[in-house]
């Protein structure tokens, strides 16, 4: 088989027919070096500092400070003196790890600290929290353990691939991204054919930066006595009034089946959550795999606790979050570029040639600014975009000079949108 590298992507190279493990090792290491030799390789660079709006990078064993918008550290908490003293208190009383899985001797006073506190978070109870190792296995050891064969699951096409691995046993239909039609045919269609249908959604999906039509979808979703699951890793900290995400953007903290998310983003540490009744949360307790047999998070998690705090403790990071979110927006529009419809941190510059995104990607390294060209299977083959996180690290100086790249590479390559 023949794969064209100059059109081909990562997923291309999966599952090749009648190759074996070796042998689709070695074709895809020939396209890697490909990659390298076009000076395409935005993905898995050395840094050499910790996450801020600029990083140490280390290419090609030269090492130079880069402006970053590759990091989904908000509100930059992974570096708040606050938060980076309460993981070192953790490490101190408790050592660095656990020893054990949650269910036979790795559960600590601490997990119970932080189950409670991001319960407290959303207006719930701390036996309607279930805490896990990543935001990853919230979502896909929670959709396995109560998603069977005589189940449905009805996912919006734009999910992260985490639920979509979560879904693997089940009974699986997707819809067109926030297409309320599509998703009440298959609610209608399915209303007696499945033991549980559950609709799971994303609160800010993680490649455009939109949101999710939540009360429309919950409405439906009762209408046709479903479930509903909203992932908000990338809404919680940054909408809602008080920071709660979208879900209280959309007035529905209390009514949503199961809310996940992760201690990855805003936060600034590592794990992920779910929100739901007690009764399922102790389900999920004694019968997800990754609460079985995968051990817990470590003392350094008592970070997460002080970032959760400080969510209400310090709104000034939320605001100055916002105030860069909505000065890069308007300079990359002011430009002509294609941002889409987002309306969070994530802003994506969409080029819809691949080619072109890497030539844009690799431009944008030498000029100092470290982003991620991101194509297919994450977005469609021919909506190749540079996607990039604003932060509150990121001062205008940052931001100026990553416009100003732009502006240049704009002159020479008309990436603009049509008028």
């Amino acid at each position: 088989m023949n794969i064209d590298f100059l059109t081909a992507t990562f997923k291309d190279f999966e599952n090749i027919p009648d190759y074996d493990i070796a042998q689709r090792a070695d074709y895809f290491y020939e396209f890697l070096n490909h990659m390298k030799s076009r000076g395409h390789m935005n993905y898995r660079l050395k840094n050499v500092s910790g996450t801020n709006a600029t990083l140490n990078i280390n290419i090609a064993d030269q090492k130079k400070e880069y402006v970053s918008f590759v990091s989904s550290d908000y509100l930059g908490f992974t570096q708040h003196p606050k938060v980076k003293q309460a993981a070192i208190e953790g490490i101190e009383k408790y050592g660095t790890g656990t020893g054990a899985t949650p269910l036979i001797g790795g559960y600590f006073d601490y997990h119970y600290a932080l189950e409670k506190t991001i319960a407290n978070f959303f207006g719930r109870n701390e036996d309607e929290a279930v805490i896990y190792t990543t935001g990853y296995t919230a979502n896909s050891a929670t959709l396995q353990i109560l998603m069977h064969k005589e189940d449905l699951a009805i996912l919006d096409m734009a999910v992260h691939a985490s639920v979509h691995e979560g879904c693997a046993f089940t009974n699986k239909k997707t819809f067109p991204h926030n297409n309320l039609e599509a998703l009440e045919h298959i609610l209608k269609i399915s209303e007696n054919t499945y033991r549980t249908k559950l609709v799971v959604v994303d609160g800010v999906y993680s490649q455009d930066g939109d949101t999710s039509r939540l009360n429309e979808i919950y409405d439906l979703v009762k209408k046709y006595n479903a479930y509903l699951m909203v992932d908000d890793v990338h809404g919680v900290g940054i909408l809602g009034e008080t920071g709660r995400g979208t879900i209280e953007q959309a007035g529905l903290l209390d009514k949503v089946d199961f809310i996940t998310g992760t201690f990855s983003k805003t936060f600034g540490n590592l794990g992920g959550f779910v929100i739901t009744n007690k009764k399922i949360a102790s389900f999920l307790k004694f019968q997800s795999r990754q609460q079985i047999f995968s051990a817990t998070a470590p003392p350094s998690s008592l970070g997460i606790v002080k970032a959760i705090d400080l969510i209400d403790e310090e709104p000034i990071w939320r605001e100055k979050l916002w105030n860069n979110i909505n000065y890069f927006k308007k300079g990359l529009d002011d430009l002509g570029l294609d941002t889409g419809v987002t309306c969070s941190a994530i802003i994506p510059v969409k080029i819809g040639d691949q080619n072109k995104m890497w030539d844009i990607g690799r431009i944008l390294i030498e000029k100092g600014v470290y982003t991620n060209p991101i194509m297919y299977p994450a977005v469609a083959r021919k909506d190749a975009r540079i996607r990039m996180s604003v932060t509150a690290r990121h001062e205008r100086e940052h931001l100026d000079k990553t416009l100003n790249v732009f502006d240049d590479i704009n002159k020479k390559m008309h990436i603009a949108k049509k008028q």
